[in-house]
Parts: structure tokens; sequence; C-alpha cells
């Protein structure tokens, strides 16, 4: 079984990374700046804070997965890039980088258009920028260094957590969407696929879009 550190792992998409991760026997450590008085069962939650990676280090010692599931918003704005590539240089060649992303820098195509280039609501855009952003700077990490990035639907988010299938689409870097149109996934389908990759990977340095 895998030892896996979420860093934000009491937010949206990473408490459901935990749980799903928790469910299939691996262990694990959520780290967010406030302990949760609810928490998943089997998981170890501890106080940590990406914008300190010299002490969030001591706490994800001998770890195989770190994930990164933090959103660039609030007083987060403008800090979440910089520290994701801190924290990925820091951490020890063998240990592997998940992050949460998001739609935006999905194309809308294969070969086309990113998401946040095609008619983005601008109130989302600069959030979604530093997404990309990450994921640039992932892209130009020396080739030892292993990360995955995921994009989730369109429709992803707390507003619409739906149920837990166990099925997804992989769309590689292109977004997922339905027949009609339409590009959603569930909080606890995102977990899944975020576990899927860390225990069958598929995905070494790349970004790839989940969805049903």
């Amino acid at each position: 079984m895998a030892r896996i550190a979420v860093i934000g792992g009491t937010g949206y998409a990473g408490s459901n990374i935990v749980a799903e991760a928790v469910s299939r026997g691996h262990s694990v450590v959520s780290l967010a700046r406030s302990v949760p008085t609810e928490r998943v069962e089997g998981a170890v939650y501890v106080e940590g804070n990406i914008l300190d990676v010299p002490g969030l280090l001591t706490q994800i010692e001998e770890v195989d997965v770190v994930i990164q599931a933090l959103s660039p918003r609030g007083d987060m704005v403008g800090k979440v890039r910089p520290a994701t590539a801190e924290l990925f240089a820091a951490l020890p060649d063998g240990v592997r980088l998940g992050v949460v992303g998001g739609a935006g820098g999905s194309l809308v195509a294969p070969g086309g258009p990113r998401l946040v280039d095609a008619g983005f609501p601008e109130e989302f855009k600069a959030e979604a920028m530093e997404a990309v952003g990450v994921l640039e700077d992932l892209q130009g990490a020396p080739e030892g260094k292993d990360w995955f990035f995921v994009h989730p639907a369109g429709g992803f988010g707390n507003w619409a957590p739906g149920e837990r299938t166990g099925t997804y689409r992989d769309g590689g870097p292109v977004l997922v969407t339905d027949a009609a149109g339409e590009s959603y996934i569930s909080g606890r389908d995102l977990g899944v696929a975020f576990v899927d990759e860390i225990e069958n990977p598929k995905h070494h340095r790349e970004n790839f879009a989940v969805g049903y």
C-alpha cells in the first residue's frame, strides 16, 4: 500500500481523495492549516501549510506520493504556484507529486485551444491561469522528477457532489464531455481517478482530464 500525503486534505477535492485512498487501505496523512472536527476514519490529520515548505516537509517524511489539492483563491491567490514549485523541488526524486488542477487548462478539442482561452468566465480566469502556471512549472521540471496533473470536469465542485460510481473517462489533455456537451464528475469519482493513478500509474509527467 502507498503512503500518501494530501495537502489541502480537508477541502472538497482533497477530502474526497483522502476518503478514497483510506477506503482502499492506503496510509494517508491529511494536511491543512487547521485540523477539522469531521474526519475520515483511518486518516491521520496534522496541521501543515504549503507556504512553509520546510515545516511541511517534516510532516510528510517517508511518503510515496504527495497530492496538492489547493485552490488559488482567497488569501492563496498568487501563492499556490510558487509554493508548489518550491515544494516539488524539495521533494526527494522518488516521491511523486499529483496536482488537482482546474478544467481551464484542459483543451476544448484535440489540438484545440485551452478552455480558459475559449470564452471562460472572467471571474474565474485568474484562478485558472494560476493552475495553468503550476502545470507549466511541472512540465519544465527536471526529467527525474515524476508528477501528474488532473483536470476535473467543468462541472466539478461542492455545489454538485454527486455519488461514487467508480467509473470515469480519461480524456488525456482534452476536457471530457458527454453526448450533450456537458462536463461533470462527482467529488468521490475524482478521488477514484486519483487513487487509480497512484495504484496503476499511466500518466508519468502528464496532465489529463477526467469526467463522465
